[in-house]
């Protein structure tokens, strides 16, 4: 009879997208997760099956924290001011490297070699698109976005906008350079005459 296991998983979930972070899938030992996360390596296997269960567990729950960070960003103030923060938040820092973006370095790391894993990415994104879009249509309905603008084709932009700032800010970028570069694509976005 197999033992019930004896760790918190959500927090060893936690952990392990912290070393993933740091290395990537490829590069993380399975000694750097275990020790990172609290467990033995027979736990790790027990509990994920192996090293890429777990990143696929990690990447799932690292894309729906992400989500839900957008979304509370989304939920606030005008259209303008939501997109921006939303564009801002969770960017992560060179100062503190584990705080990378998994799904951008998954899609570096692993481009479209694996299905799994960009079903995940494909979800994620299409998710953040929507949110975007949703909050576009709402800033045109408004009277702050150009009318002419197509809700889902800013969404993707958005959506490239933001994986170029986490990686961005993963090389060193200052906040101030992130938010100036927001704000431009929030002026791009803006009706004529618009206050």
């Amino acid at each position: 009879m197999a033992r019930p296991s004896e760790f918190d998983r959500n927090e060893a979930i936690d952990r392990s997208i912290k070393v993933f972070a740091r290395h990537g899938f490829e590069a993380a030992s399975t000694s750097d997760l275990i020790e990172s996360m609290g467990i033995g390596r027979q736990s790790l296997y027990g509990a994920f099956g192996d090293k890429r269960g777990l990143f696929l567990e990690a990447l799932h729950r690292y894309s729906d924290g992400s989500l839900q960070q957008m979304g509370e960003a989304l939920a606030t103030g005008t259209a303008v001011d939501a997109i921006e923060a939303a564009l801002l938040v969770g960017l992560g820092s060179s100062r503190d490297i584990e705080t990378g973006c998994l799904g951008v370095g998954s899609i570096i790391e692993f481009s479209r070699q694996d299905e799994d894993i960009n079903a995940l990415n494909d979800q994620a994104g299409e998710a953040v698109i929507a949110a975007f879009a949703e909050r576009v249509r709402a800033g045109i309905n408004a009277g702050e976005f150009d009318p002419d603008l197509d809700p889902d084709a800013v969404g993707r932009m958005l959506l490239a906008l933001r994986s170029g700032l986490k990686v961005t800010a993963r090389g060193g970028a200052k906040e101030a350079e992130l938010r100036t570069t927001a704000r431009l694509a929030m002026r791009g976005l803006a009706r004529v005459g618009a206050s």
